[in-house]
């Protein structure tokens, strides 16, 4: 029975870290539902207006600290997305978009158009840009993804971003 419970924990543990082996991310990609793709390197990403965020701490899902980071800069999501050209006829339509940001190892968060647009909250969704004094190319997981409102920030925590899929909900 402990050698069972032995290798149980183990291989759990082996999982667990293995979830923290994200790939670090070069280029962020923004597709789907717009006029046309747009695609980010690292130095244009660190080109864009930053803007200084107060030190976070990470929950998680229980509300259990998980981490902290500090010295943080970043630009605000919707400054990037103003970059892109939603594809739709009538603004009623935009109630329709969502946001999915998918991370290297596939972790994904969805963000409707609303939620950025029309709430505080969208003020507070950064792509960071320099962390604990790292510029971006130094950064280990590169582009990251938060948002500094949540409560449970861990949750919307996306570390190796690669991807924006604006997509369109029937």
């Amino acid at each position: 029975m402990r050698f069972l419970l032995l290798f149980l924990a183990i291989l759990s543990s082996l999982s667990i870290s293995s979830q923290r082996n994200i790939t670090p991310t070069d280029t962020l990609y923004i597709r789907g539902k717009i006029q046309s793709e747009k695609k980010f390197s690292l130095s244009q990403l660190d080109s864009f207006p930053k803007i200084t965020l107060q030190d976070l701490v990470l929950y998680n899902q229980k509300g259990e600290v998980k981490d902290s980071i500090k010295s943080l800069k970043g630009i605000l999501l919707k400054t990037l997305l103003a970059k892109t050209e939603l594809v739709y006829e009538k603004p009623k339509e935009l109630n329709e978009f969502c946001f999915v940001l998918t991370s290297s190892d596939s972790y994904k968060v969805v963000l409707s158009w609303n939620e950025i647009y029309n709430t505080t909250i969208g003020d507070q969704f950064f792509i960071i840009t320099e962390m604990e004094g790292k510029p971006i190319r130094e950064m280990e997981e590169r582009i990251l993804f938060l948002s500094a409102g949540d409560l449970k920030t861990g949750r919307r925590y996306v570390r190796g971003l690669d991807h924006i899929d604006v997509k369109r909900v029937n």
